[in-house]
């Protein structure tokens, strides 16, 4: 498959660079660009003052000229001064201006993946693999290349206009005869470095134009394997219990040859792009030599004319042969702005509604001709007619797979697919799923989530810990360990989860298996708090056991 770069793809990424250098902050972003560059400018002209010093430096060495000597090497230090300065400063600003872009990009991307649940829905569709992977690395990687790429090009073009005057004047005219013709070259040498440039510019891209989609596959089959690693600590205590080792081995094993055989294609096509990259450079300084040392020798050039028309001939050769030396930064560039791109996509995709969703002034859940599906149409459940009173506590049944939880999905607002209608009254609702979700960060923050830890006083928290079995706990709720999820059995999780629920004292609560991984004497406990602190919440539960009907007072086949 050969890769070119389309319009399209030129599109694509320039859609990504574009919105920080326009947004609110667009007058810091321009302000550090121009300092970058204009730093950058200071640079090759400094690069240029030290060709002149080559010349005038070994000129004076050709005509053992000792005071001009110790003179130049005075004007060196002020040279090695002044490059230090603009490289140290220029770092400083470039390192700001890219973490500033990368801040602003990455809180742009957070709230598009977050809002409206667009994180739930690509996960629950997997349409694209690991967004996790390209908000944290690709944005880091499209901000770092964009700018290297951007602010390399400017400078190159500033380079190429400084040193092709310096060739220009140095290099003078190449007269020769052709079939009979007198030809006369003015600045013969920079005529030279532009058609060597071209000609190997052509064939780099034909060598290696497929990069972009072997560089773009590799990013996709090293996420996999991340991925699998991350998954395998995430349920290291499942997967031990189950003697699963050398299934996951297996596993891992697969993807990373997966690693192995695209990594060939990488290699190969490296391989030939390195080979132009140092075949241009190492023959084009060959040629140059070839070029200078019969004007040398015919007495036509001085010995620091021919130092500082070397140093100027690098700078014209690599400046017009930019395209090769960034070729590779310029592939690996194209596939982020591909995975970025898709992942954009998704998370601004207008997902038709088509369940019709409304908010009354009562305090009842009513729901009237509703029908779920997947997102292929096929049905999952079909609930007719439901009113849900305030105050009263329904028990949802059912088979495995007859739609509990998707109902509890449809109802939260994050279920897109099916019709009918859903009327959501006022007041709070709390959902706890069969496994309760802990940020990272002090159990505080995991008993108060989603509230911030403020909202709710010690006491408060105390109480409802107490209350709820976990009383050995309590000291340590500021404790900060970011580890609470691995630390804390199934079964514990699940009753800091009901102490949330008498922490927030919501209006609604719907629990979707929350008692799962509980004894039958601790799920009593649980739910006569539950019933004893909070008389006036609506409660919908979906579960299996027998036992929890007799605290609720209607059920729900599904």
């Amino acid at each position: 498959m050969k890769m070119k770069v389309s319009l399209t793809e030129l599109k694509e990424c320039w859609q990504l660079i574009r919105p920080w250098w326009n947004s609110e902050e667009r007058w810091v972003a321009r302000g550090l660009f121009a300092l970058v560059f204009l730093l950058d400018v200071a640079l090759v002209l400094i690069f240029a003052w030290l060709t002149y010093w080559n010349r005038n430096f070994f000129n004076a060495f050709a005509a053992y000229d000792l005071d001009l000597v110790w003179r130049l090497m005075f004007e060196a230090l002020l040279i090695g001064v002044c490059t230090i300065t603009a490289e140290v400063s220029r770092t400083w600003f470039y390192q700001t201006l890219q973490m500033k872009w990368r801040k602003w990009v990455t809180d742009v991307y957070l709230q598009q993946w977050l809002n409206k649940g667009a994180f739930h829905r690509i996960e629950n569709t997997q349409n694209i693999d690991n967004a996790d992977q390209r908000i944290a690395e690709d944005l880091r990687n499209m901000c770092e290349l964009s700018l290297h790429l951007s602010l390399g090009f400017l400078s190159n073009l500033i380079n190429l206009a400084t040193f092709s005057y310096i060739i220009w004047g140095i290099s003078g005219t190449l007269d020769c005869t052709l079939f009979g013709w007198q030809i006369h070259i003015p600045g013969y040498m920079l005529w030279f470095s532009i058609a060597y440039a071209i000609i190997s510019s052509i064939v780099l891209e034909r060598w290696g134009r497929r990069m972009v989609a072997v560089e773009y596959e590799q990013q996709l089959r090293e996420s996999d394997f991340r991925f699998q690693l991350m998954r395998i600590r995430e349920n290291s205590a499942e997967i031990a219990i189950s003697r699963g080792n050398d299934q996951e081995r297996s596993r891992l094993k697969l993807l990373f040859d997966r690693i192995i055989s695209n990594w060939e294609y990488y290699k190969r096509y490296t391989r030939r792009i390195t080979f132009a990259e140092k075949g241009y450079t190492e023959l084009g300084v060959l040629l140059a030599y070839f070029i200078i040392i019969p004007k040398y020798f015919a007495r036509q050039i001085q010995l620091g004319s021919i130092m500082q028309l070397t140093m100027s001939f690098t700078k014209v050769r690599v400046g017009f042969a930019w395209f090769i030396f960034q070729y590779k930064r310029l592939a690996t560039l194209r596939s982020i702005c591909k995975r970025l791109s898709e992942l954009y996509y998704l998370m601004n995709i207008n997902v038709t509604q088509t369940i019709n969703y409304s908010h009354n002034n009562g305090h009842s859940l009513i729901i009237d001709d509703l029908l779920l599906s997947l997102a292929d149409g096929k049905v999952i459940t079909k609930v007719n007619h439901l009113e849900i009173e305030p105050s009263s506590r329904w028990l949802i049944k059912g088979e495995s797979g007859a739609g509990k939880t998707t109902l509890l999905k449809a109802i939260s607002g994050i279920w897109p697919y099916g019709s009918g209608s859903i009327s959501l009254p006022s007041g709070r609702m709390l959902f706890l799923p069969q496994q309760p979700y802990m940020p990272l960060g002090t159990l505080r923050t995991s008993l108060c989530y989603p509230d911030a830890t403020t909202q709710y006083s010690e006491e408060q928290c105390r109480k409802v810990m107490i209350l709820c079995g976990l009383k050995q706990f309590v000291s340590d709720l500021d404790a900060d360990d970011i580890s609470w999820h691995r630390k804390l059995s199934p079964g514990e999780k699940q009753r800091l989860a009901f102490a949330k629920c008498l922490l927030i004292r919501p209006d609604y609560l719907f629990m979707d298996e929350a008692t799962s991984a509980l004894d039958s004497k601790t799920e009593h406990s649980l739910f006569e708090a539950l019933l004893n602190e909070l008389p006036q919440t609506t409660i919908i539960s979906v579960a299996h056991r027998q036992c929890l009907d007799s605290y609720h007072q209607h059920v729900l086949e599904m």
